[in-house]
């Protein structure tokens, strides 16, 4: 890893602990609820994994794949539907797990895909909140953390499938 192409953001102690947080607080939301947690592949595995380990609650799991960036820093402006989850969630709380919102294009896209399905509820959970990239009116209701800008990468974020391995939070500086 070259140094001056990244500038340290969130490290290891910090995520696992803003992590344990939001695994309490999921976990006293959906107590009793027994909700679906979709997360979005790829990027979100990583998080998926550590928050749902740490949950207090039984949860079914699925896995969805949108693609809106391909190989470029910045999205492309419209949605495909890779894979669609498997599991029947009409009628079931559904938690949608990603790594980063930006822009909020694929997460409208997912919400309003999900609601065709007749959920109970749809909430939306994301390790980075980018608000300042925010083109769509959408509400997370969970998140790890909030970056004003730059490209991350690390714990499951990548650049063109790079770096997705990083155990620490990473802006991508060239």
């Amino acid at each position: 890893m070259n140094a001056k192409a990244f500038e340290p953001l969130f490290s290891r102690q910090v995520v696992a602990q803003r992590i344990h947080d939001l695994a309490r607080q999921i976990s006293q939301d959906y107590q009793d609820l027994r909700p679906v947690i979709i997360g979005v592949l790829k990027g979100s595995f990583i998080f998926l994994s550590d928050l749902v380990r740490q949950l207090n609650i039984d949860a079914d799991i699925d896995f969805t794949q949108v693609s809106s960036y391909g190989s470029a820093k910045v999205s492309s402006g419209s949605c495909e539907l890779k894979k669609d989850v498997s599991l029947d969630i009409a009628g079931r709380h559904i938690l949608i797990i990603d790594d980063i919102i930006d822009t909020g294009l694929t997460m409208v896209y997912l919400r309003e895909h999900f609601q065709l399905k007749c959920p109970a509820s749809v909430k939306i959970c994301c390790l980075i909140d980018k608000q300042i990239a925010r083109t769509r009116d959408i509400t997370i209701d969970y998140s790890a953390f909030t970056i004003q800008d730059g490209f991350v990468v690390g714990y499951g974020l990548d650049f063109d499938e790079q770096f997705r391995g990083l155990p620490e939070i990473y802006r991508l500086t060239s």
